[in-house]
């Protein structure tokens, strides 16, 4: 069960800069399903870095969800874990098995990191004590398009113009999930967790979680914490599941407390409108009519009174 935001009466509530100082080693964690190919060639990526992880983990659900084939070579160690299905739980599994890490450095598997991001996390984290979570510059997002495959993604790793070495950090409302790091010191001092009622893809957990750790710290953008998501479309959840939590996580995050019910509207009309407009005539890479009719199963559930985020098993 997901933990619950503590308030600023609690014990435990306390600034993260008064936490002890972590030695600032760089685990990165990989939740992944069924792109084993995809998760072992971002991997080698990271191995041909000149700055690279202290420790990469790689949770999975099924041991066919990883190639491991000649993971034990690489430059630092890959530690493969198992657990429960779902982003959410995926995650606590590396937060659960973190160890002593200064810094965990989530990101997604097909999320490559520029040359200089596992330094400059280090110098964000040791210099800025109050930050508890940081999220980079995405220097292309193909979750807006048809997506990228790795060698283009390489390719706008390699054009990225510097980032002048004066770049501020800059508070904001919440992490991006595709690459979002936590301090490990939080970690170990507070209960939260990812919540695993948002299942399977877990929308929104991101943004959940970094608003029950914003209570510990600040949450920032790093412009030298850089990256291209590639967005890669094979494994997706179906349309119509990610079209009800369109609806059903908003909402469950409202009631919550972590979500605020303007900013959820402004999120859930935005959805709604996108799939209505463009279902005629969908772009070939997303299933708008499928997301379309999660959005209608879910309003019907609202107004029946059992929207909930795990209706997505049923559908």
């Amino acid at each position: 069960m997901p933990t619950q935001s503590q308030s600023p009466a609690d014990p435990a509530h306390q600034s993260v800069a008064a936490l002890p100082r972590d030695r600032l080693s760089v685990v990165i964690g990989i939740a992944t399903t069924g792109r084993a190919g995809v998760v072992r060639t971002t991997v080698l990526h990271m191995a041909n870095l000149a700055d690279r992880p202290d420790r990469v983990v790689v949770s999975v659900a099924n041991p066919a969800d990883v190639d491991a084939t000649g993971l034990d070579d690489l430059p630092f160690k890959v530690d493969v874990l198992h657990g429960p299905k779902g982003s959410s739980a995926q995650r606590n599994t590396v937060l659960d098995h973190a160890g002593d890490a200064g810094i965990v450095f989530f990101i997604d598997d097909d999320f490559l990191i520029a040359e200089g991001s596992v330094t400059a996390l280090r110098n964000l984290f040791a210099t800025h004590e109050d930050v508890v979570m940081a999220t980079g510059h995405v220097l292309a997002d193909g979750l807006r398009g048809p997506g990228y495959d790795h060698a283009e993604g390489l390719s706008m790793l390699e054009r990225a113009v510097p980032v002048d070495a004066d770049a501020a950090p800059r508070t904001v409302y919440s992490t991006y999930g595709c690459n979002m790091a936590v301090r490990g010191a939080a970690i170990r001092a507070y209960p939260e967790r990812f919540d695993t009622i948002l299942p399977l893809y877990g929308w929104l957990e991101d943004l959940d979680f970094s608003r029950r750790m914003a209570a510990f710290g600040r949450i920032v953008e790093d412009p030298h914490l850089r990256g291209v998501h590639l967005a890669t479309k094979t494994g997706r959840i179906s349309g119509r599941r990610l079209g009800y939590s369109q609806i059903a996580n908003p909402v469950y995050l409202v009631r919550k407390g972590t979500y605020h019910w303007a900013r959820a509207l402004k999120l859930v009309t935005g959805n709604v409108l996108a799939n209505s407009a463009k279902s005629l005539w969908p772009e070939p890479w997303i299933d708008r009519r499928g997301r379309l009719t999660g959005n209608i199963l879910a309003f019907r559930d609202l107004l029946r009174g059992r929207c909930r985020p795990g209706r997505i098993h049923d559908l």
